[in-house]
């Protein structure tokens, strides 16, 4: 019952942010791809419940010898850590970056590109960052719930709202702080991978004030479902091809 409230608010609120943009920023959505991949991306995580066990062997701290609100703010801080770090490694590691590349491709950043995710990512995350986090803090129910509440934040920051906090943007992730990171300009790359909090950016040398409204995409982008469900394979042949394209032209020449 709690997934499908969580649902219901996660489509409420992409509905009303969505509208939004549309009033103040009109112009085209890959809104299919968008959608596509959030369903996908869904029903994944639905099966990676059921086959990928949670973490049991124990952990730091327990939250339920905690107050909530510590309790809840510790395993926010962590898991924005690891999320954080996690991240990192997709803009680092080439497999890694395949997959996540899917998420970058929207040519038009906003509110429905936060769900435009490679399904594969979920998987690897079940094994990597998010049992790390359940082994420094061991979460109640109420503070995974006030966590899943928090994360819809994410929706805010992807939107094609111009929204920037300035000076106080090293506080808290905002639409032009991550817009930045989404940039398909050079200059802009390699910065502002913080989920929630910038301050992990601060501390590892990646924050970048915003600065404008950049365009966002990238050079290629799934033109179908089969390319979305595939999309590191065909990333890869993309790839493959464009670094044999200068090769073959200068033969034929």
């Amino acid at each position: 019952m709690l997934a499908l409230y969580f649902l219901m608010a996660q489509i409420a609120l992409i509905g009303g942010i969505t509208l939004l943009e549309k009033r103040l920023n009109p112009g085209p959505l890959d809104w299919i791809r968008n959608i596509q991949a959030w369903l996908v991306s869904f029903f994944a995580g639905m099966l990676f419940l059921v086959f990928v066990p949670d973490w049991t062997g124990g952990a730091l701290i327990d939250a339920k010898k905690l107050p909530l609100w510590a309790g809840f703010l510790i395993f926010l801080f962590v898991r924005d850590g690891v999320e954080y770090a996690f991240h990192y490694a997709q803009h680092r590691v080439p497999f890694l970056w395949r997959m996540h590349s899917l998420h970058h491709s929207d040519p038009e950043m906003c509110a429905l590109t936060t769900n435009r995710h490679f399904w594969g990512d979920q998987f690897f995350k079940s094994f990597t960052i998010w049992p790390l986090s359940f082994m420094i803090i061991e979460p109640t129910q109420m503070v995974l719930v006030s966590y899943a509440a928090i994360s819809l934040y994410n929706y805010f920051i992807h939107a094609n709202l111009k929204v920037n906090f300035g000076r106080f943007s090293w506080v808290l992730n905002s639409p032009a702080y991550h817009r930045r990171h989404h940039s398909k300009l050079p200059e802009h790359f390699d910065s502002n991978f913080a989920a929630l909090f910038p301050v992990f950016d601060v501390v590892f040398g990646t924050y970048r004030r915003p600065d404008g409204w950049p365009p966002t995409g990238q050079a290629t982008a799934p033109r179908s479902l089969r390319e979305l469900l595939s999309w590191p394979h065909f990333e890869g042949r993309v790839d493959e091809v464009e670094a044999e394209a200068p090769a073959t032209t200068t033969a034929t020449a």
